[in-house]
């Protein structure tokens, strides 16, 4: 098992919604897994300054965001960053799957969140 720490962002202007992300995942997404800490942004401009400003394993991105979604800010950033972690896009309908996969998802968890999933596809990126 891992010491490891890594940084996981955290994207939505729902706090409910970073709540059950965060609360889901866990710190310890899975047992071969470093602990995370979350790092929370509630706007599209915070969540691109995050990126830019600091190391991260992961991203979860709200796909139902306001304004500019998840899906916006995974592509803007692949499209004006090198060297983006993956991420994981919040999708409302498993029919927005094929969207969150063009903006450059790796994986997706539809809501409402099932905390076994994400933990799940959380646990594999940090692996890979």
């Amino acid at each position: 098992m891992t010491e490891q720490n890594v940084n996981v962002l955290v994207f939505s202007d729902d706090v409910d919604t970073r709540k059950a992300v965060i609360t889901g995942a866990g710190v310890r997404p899975g047992r071969d897994t470093p602990t995370v800490t979350y790092v929370e942004a509630a706007t599209a401009f915070g969540a691109v300054e995050a990126v830019k400003d600091t190391e991260f394993a992961a991203l979860i991105l709200d796909g139902e965001t306001e304004k500019e979604g998840g899906m916006a800010v995974a592509k803007r950033l692949l499209t004006t960053m090198d060297n983006v972690p993956p991420i994981i896009m919040i999708t409302a309908r498993q029919q927005d799957d094929w969207l969150a996969q063009w903006s450059g998802a790796a994986a997706t968890v539809p809501e409402p969140i099932d905390p076994i999933v994400l933990q799940e596809t959380l646990a594999r990126l940090l692996q890979e």
